[in-house]
C-alpha cells in the first residue's frame, strides 16, 4: 500500500513538474514574441486606443449638439406632415425651414435623420410614390414596437400597390411578427390574408385569418374574420 501511495505521489509530482515546465516554456515564448515584435504591438495598441477615443469623441462630444440641432430643424417638417402638407414636409419651404430630404442630407447618422427616412417613406406612400417609399422605409430602423411594425407594413402596402404581391406578403408577415402586439399585428395579419388570397393561396389566407381569431379576438379585424375564413376555405376546397 505504501509503495502504491509513493508511486502516486511521485507521479503527481512529475505531472506538476511538467505543468510548471510547460508554463515556463509558454511564458518564455510569449516574452520572446513581445520582445521581437515591440514596434508592431505598440502600433496596434495605439491604433486601438485611437479608434476607441475617436468613437468616444464622436458619440459624446461631436454628435450631441448636432443631434439637438437636427431635432430643432425637424420640428417644422413634422408639423407639416401632421397637417398633411406632404410636399412642404418633404422639401421644406425653400427658406429657413428644412424638409425631411434636407434633414437626411444635412444630419446623416443622427436619430433625426433616421426618423426622417420613416416620415419620407410614409409621405411617399401616401402620395403614390411607392418605389421611393420602399427605398426610404428600408433605410429606416427602430426598436419601437409600433413604428417598426408600421414601417414594415408600409413597405408591404407599397409592394401591393406595385402589384408585387409576393414581396407584399413577405413584409406583411414581418410586420405582424415584429414585436407582436394587439394593435398592429392583427392589421398586418389581415393584410397578409388578403394578399395570399390575391395570390390564390387560400390555405395560407385561412391560416392568417384563424391566427387573428385565436390570438387577437378583441381586435377590430376579428369582428368579421369568420366570413373571410369561410370564403377562403370555400375557395381552398375548389
Amino acid at each position: 500500500p505504501y509503495k502504491k501511495q509513493e508511486n502516486k505521489m511521485a507521479k503527481k509530482k512529475d505531472e506538476n513538474s511538467e505543468v510548471i515546465v510547460d508554463v515556463q516554456e509558454v511564458y518564455s515564448k510569449t516574452e520572446n514574441f513581445v520582445e521581437n515584435n515591440k514596434m508592431p504591438i505598440t502600433v496596434a495598441l495605439a491604433a486601438i486606443i485611437l479608434v476607441i477615443a475617436a468613437f468616444a469623441f464622436y458619440y459624446k462630444v461631436y454628435l450631441p449638439p448636432i443631434e439637438s440641432e437636427a431635432q430643432e430643424n425637424m420640428f417644422w417638417a413634422e408639423q407639416q406632415f401632421e397637417r398633411d402638407s406632404l410636399n412642404l414636409a418633404i422639401n421644406g419651404d425653400g427658406g429657413t425651414n428644412m424638409g425631411f430630404i434636407e434633414i437626411v442630407e444635412t444630419y446623416s447618422g443622427t436619430k433625426s435623420a433616421n426618423l426622417a427616412h420613416y416620415y419620407l417613406g410614409i409621405a411617399y406612400r401616401n402620395m403614390g410614390m411607392f418605389e421611393d417609399a420602399i427605398y426610404e422605409l428600408k433605410e429606416f430602423s427602430s426598436d419601437d414596437v409600433i413604428i417598426s411594425a408600421v414601417a414594415l407594413g408600409a413597405i408591404g402596402d407599397s409592394y401591393m400597390e406595385l402589384n408585387d404581391i409576393e414581396n407584399a406578403v413577405d413584409y406583411y408577415e414581418k410586420a405582424a411578427a415584429k414585436n407582436s402586439n394587439k394593435l398592429t399585428s392583427p392589421i398586418y395579419l389581415f393584410k397578409a390574408g388578403i394578399a395570399y388570397e390575391t395570390l390564390g393561396d387560400y390555405a395560407n389566407a385561412v391560416k392568417k385569418y384563424k391566427e387573428i381569431k385565436k390570438d387577437f379576438a378583441e381586435s377590430a379585424e376579428a369582428r368579421d374574420v369568420e366570413k373571410y375564413i369561410a370564403r377562403a376555405e370555400t375557395m381552398s376546397a375548389k
